[in-house]
């Protein structure tokens, strides 16, 4: 590149993907091709360099940024689907949360709840249900506070089978944020309706046996676990 001679400097990065593959190398060689505008060469390189890292989250993330950046939304909608199908990824949690993003700056609600949907199937992790819910509570999602409330209840149920003690805490403890946000705007919210599913502090008293005689008293957190939603 020094010489000018950009065809040489191709054809040197080329081989050298060819010999000996390095994320640094597809990088610099897509850093090259962006300076000069050649989007249909990123676009090759990308191929290339996610055929050989399929697991690189952050790889997926640039090829869909570039598309994003050049206005083709379906392209990036593409990429992004390619990427969540991978087997094994690096950072799950960072692709799926940019993906549902897009969807959400596109104004592509269904495709949002579609897209939450399939990651509920993949994990049951709590924050998961807490986005869920939020995005239904929120102006953006428009499920109101009735679809957030099915939401928390469906993973309240799950997260119940699988004994999460913690984790629903903490689900109750947003989902009455929700209650309490949507009961001051006016639009039905119920708090106290969770407020009764909260955990209660129970006071135990155990004899202590080393170093010194009596007693002490412990804390422990109870979590409903015969609590019915039916008339919630």
């Amino acid at each position: 590149m020094r010489q000018k001679d950009l065809a040489s400097a191709r054809k040197l990065l080329g081989q050298a993907l060819g010999m000996c593959p390095k994320e640094s190398l597809f990088k610099g060689y897509i850093t090259l091709e962006l300076q000069l505008g050649e989007v249909d060469r990123c676009r090759s390189i990308y191929a290339k360099y996610l055929e050989y890292l399929p697991s690189n989250c952050q790889a997926w993330l640039d090829f869909a940024q570039l598309e994003i950046n050049v206005g083709e939304l379906e392209r990036a909608r593409s990429i992004f689907s390619l990427a969540v199908a991978q087997t094994t990824l690096d950072m799950p949690e960072v692709l799926w949360k940019a993906y549902i993003d897009f969807e959400i700056e596109d104004q592509q609600i269904e495709n949002v709840r579609s897209l939450y949907t399939s990651l509920l199937e993949r994990t049951s992790h709590v924050k998961v249900w807490i986005a869920y819910a939020q995005f239904e509570a929120s102006t953006v999602g428009g499920g109101g506070i009735d679809a957030a409330r099915t939401i928390c209840k469906d993973g309240y149920d799950v997260l119940k089978s699988q004994e999460l003690k913690e984790e629903r805490v903490l689900l109750l403890e947003a989902w009455r944020e929700m209650e309490v946000s949507s009961q001051k705007n006016g639009e039905g919210g119920d708090p106290r309706a969770v407020e009764v599913k909260m955990p209660r502090k129970i006071k135990m008293r155990r004899m202590v046996r080393h170093y010194s005689c009596g007693l002490y008293t412990l804390y422990e957190m109870n979590v409903p676990s015969n609590i019915s939603f039916a008339n919630s």
